[in-house]
């Protein structure tokens, strides 16, 4: 059995360019011994759990979605809004949710105090993501590249 408890795990910070974007995550999953990059199930796990913090005001990452991954949630703590294909839904203390592949989503804590939510992803290998406000694909092969292209007709430069 491996175990951890999360008060001994490092809590992990970004914060974009511009500020625009931050918040604060500690990796379960990786404390258990997840090897993110690995192909083999055993080393990476099928799923990954992370517990993520958002500060009051802040919104952790871009509007995205998922090729192949699904995410669900679980408000630990605190208020917030999660952004939708379909507007915007409030959230609070003990709600959860689940994201689906081709469903957007984002977080933000319009709340006072901080926003705690557990995350459950899935973690498929061969998962892409794409952002709609900024046109965007995040791409793993094997490493992460993001990228930005038009759309082009299946046999373009074939023939």
């Amino acid at each position: 059995m491996r175990k951890t408890n999360t008060k001994d795990i490092a809590e992990d910070s970004w914060t974009s360019p511009k500020g625009k974007f931050a918040g604060f995550g500690k990796s379960v999953s990786i404390a258990l011994g997840r090897k993110e990059t690995s192909t083999d199930l055993h080393d990476r796990h099928p799923f990954d759990l992370e517990i993520l913090r958002v500060a009051p005001g802040q919104t952790p990452y871009p509007y995205h979605l998922h090729s192949a991954q699904w995410e669900l949630y679980h408000v630990v703590s605190g208020n917030g809004m999660v952004r939708h294909k379909d507007g915007t839904t409030p959230i609070e203390t003990g709600d959860a949710f689940i994201f689906g592949p081709d469903e957007p989503h984002q977080l933000t804590n319009n709340g006072k105090e901080d926003l705690v939510v557990c995350v459950l992803a899935d973690n498929p290998i061969g998962e892409s993501a794409y952002f709609p406000d900024s046109k965007k694909w995040l791409v793993r092969s094997p490493e992460r590249r993001l990228i930005r292209s038009e759309a082009l007709d299946y046999y373009d430069g074939e023939e």
